[in-house]
């Protein structure tokens, strides 16, 4: 300690008193570690618009010539306390998929096709290693989905975050021909409704599937996480990823007429197909149609969670959803099923009834 003339208290030396960006808890190097670990796998997501790399204040993607009367459609979401579950379980390296599916999977219900997705990654110290599991999932959904992940923010914000926590958030850019806009106006009564699998609870409910587990004693550590459900370990059935219905549906929409999509997430069966219904129609679902999964029925029964409560949380087995003429059903379904799609009729559209537009049975 240097003794100060001008207060008489003694002060640090002029050594001791300079302070980093990185003694205040951001480490600028770790970041730009993070950059180059994951230049590989972004670059795995390229498309021929994209402009530059990586590195610049904004990316660029040149549509010229690619569309007449493009219309673009954008979509922002995160994982839910999904991401909460895959922190305890150190599960890092496909919670991105679930990320990317939950942007793209909404944009494509209008018909769009996802040109470029961005993310953003915000934690308290950055490490290095789980923020690149993470990217990785995010460029495999953009690799699976034919979009290209063309930026992102990486934010280390000291106190912000309990150590070992981060939080996630995705933002992509789609486009369509304002022709081909699916915008719910060609769907008639008598159109059916055609379920397609879902890989389990995609990214919805977890706030209530994580009760589930506490009430059932399932802890991060606990063996029970291994229970077979139907060939499938627990833990396993709750993390699978978010189906990404991106390719399949563009495909199928080159074949047939499509009326309508819609993406099952928060709401469940009960409020996300009715959302792309026209007013003074409703719809009509039989549960009978399809199995609900070994993951639900156990959410279920060890939840004592009431039928409707599962309708209107979980896509209890059904995904995404296509609404169209009943004639093409059958091309749909087998066109599907070429993806390795499960899909069957669940529904179908009806007049609006006085007391509800959508009814399961």
């Amino acid at each position: 300690m240097i003794p100060d003339p001008a207060t008489g208290y003694e002060r640090m030396s002029a050594e001791n008193d300079a302070l980093t960006y990185r003694a205040a808890g951001v480490d600028i190097d770790a970041g730009n570690a993070l950059v180059e670990r994951i230049k590989p796998m972004v670059k795995r997501t390229m498309r021929p618009e994209v402009m530059g790399g990586l590195g610049g204040f904004g990316a660029l993607f040149d549509m010229a010539g690619r569309y007449r009367e493009p219309v673009l459609v954008s979509g922002t979401d995160g994982v839910g306390t999904k991401l909460k579950l895959a922190q305890q379980l150190n599960r890092h390296d496909t919670i991105g998929i679930d990320l990317v599916g939950m942007c793209v999977n909404d944009i494509l219900v209008q018909g769009a096709e996802p040109l470029f997705f961005l993310d953003y990654f915000a934690t308290g110290k950055l490490d290095v290693n789980v923020a690149a599991a993470v990217v990785s999932g995010i460029a495999r959904g953009c690799e699976l989905s034919g979009c290209a992940l063309i930026g992102g923010e990486t934010a280390e914000m000291p106190d912000m975050y309990p150590p070992g926590e981060y939080d996630l958030a995705g933002f992509s850019v789609g486009a369509v021909e304002k022709s081909e806009l699916l915008d719910g106006s060609a769907i008639r009564k008598d159109d059916v409704i055609v379920g397609v699998a879902s890989s389990g609870p995609h990214s919805n409910g977890y706030s209530l599937i994580r009760r589930i587990l506490e009430r059932a004693g399932v802890t991060p550590d606990s063996d029970k996480l291994g229970m077979d459900l139907d060939g499938t370990p627990l833990v396993d059935a709750l993390m699978a990823p978010t189906t990404l219905y991106v390719k399949p549906m563009l495909a199928l929409r080159k074949q047939i007429a499509v009326h309508g999509m819609a993406h099952i997430t928060g709401g469940g069966l009960l409020e996300n197909i009715i959302r792309v219904v026209p007013d003074g129609l409703g719809i009509e679902l039989d549960s009978s149609t399809w199995t609900l999964p070994a993951v639900f029925d156990w959410l279920q029964r060890e939840g004592n969670i009431a039928r409707e409560e599962m309708w209107r949380t979980f896509n209890c087995g059904i995904g995404f959803t296509l609404i169209l003429a009943a004639d093409q059903a059958d091309t749909a379904i087998d066109a599907l099923r070429a993806h390795e799609l499960s899909a069957q009729v669940i529904g179908r559209v009806t007049d609006a009834s006085d007391d509800a537009r959508v009814h399961i049975a």
